[in-house]
């Protein structure tokens, strides 16, 4: 739940208003698109609901905890535990197994092997790579690379999957299998938020805010989730 968030960036005396008093609430199991012209905060919000930022004022409580009155090795915690991260770019590590890839915040978190490979293996085959699990990043689609990410942004069972332009990089017929995964995650119950620029991707979410101006000027519920 988000209450009143304003974030101002100062440079010099200049100050730009990015988020003006936005509050949200997103409840488990939701599955948001955010959309809004390049400049209107939606990257702004984004970072604060991953816990990569602080808002200037107002409050954000991520699965009932104050995002705010944490340190910041507990907000490392927080983002490597609840928040899945999923981005444009995949971020994966290159000429390393999609399997190695996978198991990274595992390995953060201290997990043993074993179960790191149990693990990753297990999310591999529900994103539909489970045949692909020693290709190296560089020997994989642009989808399948995405799959990978995806893959990895559950191992942690995190209470959050935040997905930034996600088929941004991709073909149109992999953005819909994609778009698909992340419908199928989230009939399982997964809590989903992407940003995204693109009508044809908001879509496929069950409610699509949009953002201008640092202001929710939209909030819209869809009977049909297609």
């Amino acid at each position: 739940m988000a209450s009143h968030l304003t974030k101002v960036y100062a440079m010099g005396d200049v100050k730009t208003v990015a988020l003006s008093d936005v509050s949200l609430q997103i409840k488990k199991g939701d599955f948001v698109a955010i959309m809004g012209p390049s400049g209107s905060g939606k990257s702004t919000l984004m970072h604060i609901l991953g816990a990569l930022d602080l808002p200037t004022s107002g409050e954000y409580f991520l699965d009932g905890q104050n995002v705010e009155r944490m340190t910041e090795d507990e907000l490392a915690d927080i983002r490597n535990k609840k928040i899945g991260f999923i981005f444009q770019a995949y971020n994966l590590l290159p000429r390393t197994s999609a399997l190695d890839n996978v198991m990274l915040p595992m390995a953060y978190a201290g997990i043993p092997e074993e179960t790191q490979l149990k693990t990753a293996q297990q999310f591999l085959e529900v994103v539909g790579l489970g045949d692909r699990l020693h290709h190296t990043s560089n020997q994989l689609s642009g989808g399948q690379q995405q799959r990978v990410a995806i893959a990895r942004s559950l191992v942690m069972d995190p209470a959050i999957l935040l997905a930034y332009e996600p088929t941004g990089n991709i073909a149109t017929t992999q953005a819909n299998e994609i778009m698909n995964l992340f419908q199928e995650l989230n009939k399982k119950g997964h809590t989903i938020i992407m940003i995204t620029h693109e009508p044809d991707i908001a879509r496929y979410a069950k409610r699509v805010i949009h953002i201008r101006d640092g202001k929710i000027v939209e909030d819209t519920k869809r009977h049909e989730h297609q």
